[in-house]
């Protein structure tokens, strides 16, 4: 019998040492774990409000709603990538701190979750949830919640007053920030509710300064030229010209990014991939600056305007194409 008791505690010290030893070597094995790389947009997005750049309006009311530890229901409106939605983050960081941030805050995009349902189910429940905890850090931790709604103006009208009576129930706990880049969608009994704010596109001298900065932190070798072309290409989006500059990167595998390197990242064909507003972005400038009659630029441009409004509402990039190009062609073809 005790034989048999000392071969079980044998037994058992041997596969408690075997399972502590199994436990170590995942722990080891997690350790040396390669980080999973991170997008440059995510990885350089302002961590406060001020290291948001070129939209000093914008961080001045901020700051002082942050001392406060209070804040209105927002609306940012502006160009894509001048950093509406690093602002509000940078923001909800410094209000709530990094244990309850995610508690606290709620981010959908509205292109994506627009309908109406979306209203009455996520936002709602999450507006009616009660605030509790308070910071480690000892500061202030203001006694409401944050609903990011990113790209706003694509929610229908319908889900869009279904919102408006959210925000009057729940604004006791429950602070808004609609981010959108035409204003003259919301509709305005939104739009009276909130301090609105208009994100300027950033000039090329911010951009240069980001980018450089950017290259710098990752090793990346850039001529002036390159850097220069890439703030032209990416029209004051700082997001746009961020994701030209890993992409050229990766495209070089460490060698120098020159500007036609640029070139073939941000070309204008859509057969490779590349997006059909981009085509009509550098379209337009190739117009302008050639040797066409009035008469024709203005026709080209007006057609210019109608295909990028027909894209922005979701219309096939290819027959828009199509069409773009016969009415090139039927004004080149005036000129022989």
């Amino acid at each position: 019998m005790q034989a048999f008791l000392k071969g079980t505690s044998i037994s058992t010290k041997s596969l408690l040492t075997k399972d502590r030893g199994v436990a170590a070597t995942a722990g080891s094995s997690g350790e040396n774990k390669k980080a999973k790389p991170v997008p440059w947009v995510e990885k350089y997005r302002p961590k406060c409000v001020d290291e948001v750049a070129f939209q000093e309006e914008v961080v001045a009311v901020l700051k002082k709603s942050l001392e406060g530890a209070d804040l209105p229901n927002l609306l940012f409106y502006g160009p894509p990538g001048t950093g509406k939605t690093s602002t509000i983050l940078a923001a909800a960081r410094e209000l709530f701190g990094p244990e309850l941030f995610r508690l606290r805050v709620l981010e959908l995009n509205a292109s994506d979750e627009r309908g109406i349902q979306v209203v009455r189910e996520k936002v709602k429940n999450f507006a009616q949830l009660t605030v509790s905890g308070s910071r480690s850090d000892g500061k202030p931790c203001p006694p409401f919640k944050i609903v990011i709604l990113d790209e706003a103006d694509s929610m229908t009208s319908a889900a869009q007053a279904a919102l408006r009576r959210t925000m009057e129930k729940e604004s006791k706990t429950t602070r808004f920030c609609l981010i959108c880049n035409y204003v003259s969608r919301i509709i305005e009994p939104l739009t009276s509710r909130c301090s609105k704010f208009r994100f300027k596109p950033l000039s090329d001298k911010i951009q240069q300064q980001r980018l450089l900065d950017i290259a710098e932190k990752e090793n990346v070798k850039i001529s002036d030229e390159g850097i220069a072309y890439l703030v032209k290409v990416s029209e004051g989006d700082l997001r746009k010209a961020i994701t030209f500059l890993q992409s050229a990167t990766r495209l070089t595998g460490g060698k120098e990014i020159t500007e036609r390197v640029i070139t073939d990242i941000a070309g204008d064909l859509i057969d490779e991939g590349h997006a059909a507003t981009q085509l009509v972005s550098q379209l337009h400038d190739v117009v302008v600056e050639n040797n066409l009659s009035d008469k024709q630029k203005s026709i080209i441009t007006e057609k210019l305007a109608e295909v990028d409004k027909c894209l922005a509402d979701g219309a096939d990039e290819h027959l828009q194409l199509i069409s773009l190009c016969a009415t090139v062609m039927q004004q080149l073809s005036q000129n022989c």
